[in-house]
């Protein structure tokens, strides 16, 4: 067991939820149940998994936890592409939002991997 709040990997993916519910507040009202959500949902499935898995007792179990996690990563790649194509983030926002997620993905491969 180990304090996730010392994970390289939380704080990044922490982050990238912070920028995420900045940019989304811009989105149209109308999507506030609809994509606003689920993109705000697997943001912070991501943090929320690794920190989860960090309080178990065996490594098999923070690697399926991280796994979860990697597979919310993979749905904040796309929605964030789908949001950019839709208009409602610029390309700026949406390769910033890519870039820290590519890194997190990264970082679980390898946490998973070391596991």
């Amino acid at each position: 067991m180990q304090n996730f709040k010392d994970l390289i990997v939380w704080k990044k993916a922490h982050e990238n939820v912070l920028h995420i519910y900045n940019r989304s507040n811009a989105f149209p009202k109308e999507e506030q149940f609809g994509i606003t959500s689920q993109l705000r949902r697997a943001a912070t499935s991501i943090p929320t998994n690794i920190a989860e898995g960090s309080g178990k007792s065996t490594k098999k179990d923070f690697a399926n936890f991280s796994q979860t996690a990697l597979g919310s990563s993979q749905e904040v790649e796309y929605l964030s592409l789908l949001c950019m194509e839709l208009g409602y983030l610029n390309k700026e926002d949406y390769y910033k939002i890519n870039s820290f997620n590519n890194e997190v993905e990264a970082m679980l491969i390898s946490l998973i991997k070391k596991v």
